[in-house]
């Protein structure tokens, strides 16, 4: 079984709504059930074959949700002077002024639109290890770009 990194706050979210899924949304859909038997016969029944599938999404997300937090490992935010797993990075393009921020985060919480990358993505993989002034250089499909480590948080 692989390790999930994920960060305290993700692996409490993960949590809640784990207990959600399993209360409150099973009970709806277990009610959608009982309410599409109740209407006769089922190879017809457009609803009872709604809430199956509906049941069927329900419980592979509990199971997705299960199988990071059994096998999750919480990232710990210790201060360093080089990019690691939970740090917050701010890098510029060499030949730049902007400057960018990244959180080096497990897979499941990448979030590209607040600049959540992964340690298993190029950018994040090329990132880990670095210190300030350092050059990162990552390959695209346009060439090789380089990034200068401006801070680490």
């Amino acid at each position: 079984m692989n390790k999930q990194y994920i960060t305290k706050y993700k692996r409490d979210e993960l949590i809640s709504e784990l207990e959600r899924l399993k209360t409150v949304e099973r009970k709806k859909i277990a009610d959608k059930l009982e309410y599409a038997r109740n209407l006769g016969d089922l190879s017809e029944n457009a609803e009872y074959h709604d809430a199956r599938e509906a049941q069927s999404e329900l419980e592979a997300r509990i199971e997705h949700i299960e199988s990071i937090l059994n096998s999750a490992e919480i990232i710990k935010n210790a201060k360093s002077d080089e990019v690691t797993l939970g740090s917050k990075v701010v890098v510029k393009k060499e030949r730049g002024s902007v400057e960018i921020e990244y959180e080096i985060v497990g897979s499941a919480e990448v979030d590209l639109s607040v600049n959540k990358v992964s340690h298993e993505s190029p950018l994040g993989g090329a990132m880990l290890g670095k210190k300030v002034g350092d050059v990162v250089e990552l390959k695209t499909p346009k060439g090789v770009v380089r990034y200068i480590v401006v801070k680490i948080m």
